[in-house]
């Protein structure tokens, strides 16, 4: 048995009133526990709507409802700590407009777009704002946008915005399903959340993107629907990219437990450094692994290259060589990526020298 005091709150004249309701003897129980904890909640949001949104300071809240700053300010401390309040500092996005000319010029690109990240942890989402910001300008009514799977991607899809709705857009999977395991970033998923913000008619490869034997997929892509799929693939308009790093530490197929260690390495020794689509090549991007490629469900690599608009997202020091690679190769002739791997791709293809140039002129 306890005794406590309750409050609440009542809104009359635009202002904020506690209310003491009465001094109660109860039984501690679940359910007085759950009203307790709902009221504090409801307190927390409202000190802190009333400090954020309404502008208000410490000292004009607690003469408000009757307590001290010190309760006040640590109350709203409370409310953050409980991601009540969450605060978001968005920040301008920097481009460095020199190393994306050079990576035009250097790999015939239709544009690219270098961005400045300071912390590794909003790369992906920096790159995917920029990304999403690409998209849309080649997004209009009955276009054909094509997709793989991946954390850019994905990323990519978290910042898209569509104002004004564009009729007749498909989206289409470019390459079979990973599985259940990572379904936010899976290729059905991403194909779904397009559907949503787009308003778009989904085509899915209805297949996992890797299977048993050549055989295996040669009879799987002989189904209609499958078959529909891949043709549905070869009209693609746009497609949004990842480019994958075959690395042990980074490979996505290897670490989700899709591609057992000893095929990476038998993958690895043909020369294979990166993949797009899941397609396998080597540092000057010529196609590789090809007893592997014979096992993929998606489209095919030369129809890959035939898509007039390849955006590939990338960034970090494990992306380097992959990126190269997919450059050489023609496999994406628009990428977003950031400032110091766009430095490192350069200089690794001797375009330029981290020495001779003056690095402010790079916005370094």
């Amino acid at each position: 048995m306890r005794i406590y005091t309750r409050l609440t709150w009542r809104a009359a004249s635009d202002k904020i009133h506690m209310i003491e309701l009465s001094n109660t003897i109860v039984k501690r129980s679940p359910v007085s526990n759950k009203s307790k904890h709902r009221d504090r909640t409801i307190l927390l949001a409202r000190i802190a709507e009333m400090h954020y949104l309404d502008g208000k300071n410490q000292n004009e809240i607690a003469q408000e409802i009757g307590m001290t700053r010190s309760n006040v300010s640590r109350l709203l401390k409370e409310a953050r700590e409980k991601n009540i309040v969450k605060i978001q500092v968005i920040h301008p996005v920097q481009e460095n407009d020199l190393l994306s000319q050079e990576l035009v010029t250097r790999f015939e690109l239709i544009d690219a777009h270098v961005i400045q990240v300071h912390q590794t942890k909003q790369l992906l989402h920096t790159l995917g704002k920029v990304a999403g910001k690409e998209l849309t300008k080649y997004l209009e009514p009955d276009i054909s946008l094509g997709t793989t799977w991946g954390t850019a991607v994905s990323a990519t899809i978290d910042q898209l915005e569509i104002t004004n709705r564009i009729p007749n857009i498909k989206v289409v999977q470019l390459l079979g399903a990973v599985g259940s395991r990572i379904q936010v970033y899976d290729g059905h998923g991403i194909v779904r959340r397009l559907e949503e913000i787009l308003d778009a008619e989904g085509i899915y490869i209805n297949a996992p993107y890797f299977v048993e034997s050549a055989t295996a997929a040669e009879l799987l892509l002989r189904t209609p629907s499958i078959k529909e799929s891949i043709n549905a693939c070869k009209e693609v308009d746009v497609a949004l990219l990842g480019v994958g790093s075959l690395d042990f530490s980074h490979c996505s197929y290897y670490l989700a437990g899709y591609m057992p260690e000893h095929e990476l390495l038998e993958i690895q020794k043909t020369g294979a450094i990166g993949d797009v689509s899941g397609r396998f090549y080597n540092i000057n991007g010529e196609k590789v692994a090809q007893s592997y490629q014979d096992r993929l469900i998606g489209i095919p690599f030369e129809d890959l290259l035939k898509i007039p608009i390849r955006i590939g997202v990338a960034g970090g020091r494990e992306k380097i060589d992959p990126i190269i690679g997919a450059l050489r190769g023609k496999l994406i002739n628009v990428l977003i990526t950031d400032s110091d791997t766009a430095m490192e791709v350069l200089e690794k293809t001797n375009h330029l020298s981290i020495n001779n140039f003056k690095a402010g002129d790079y916005g370094i």
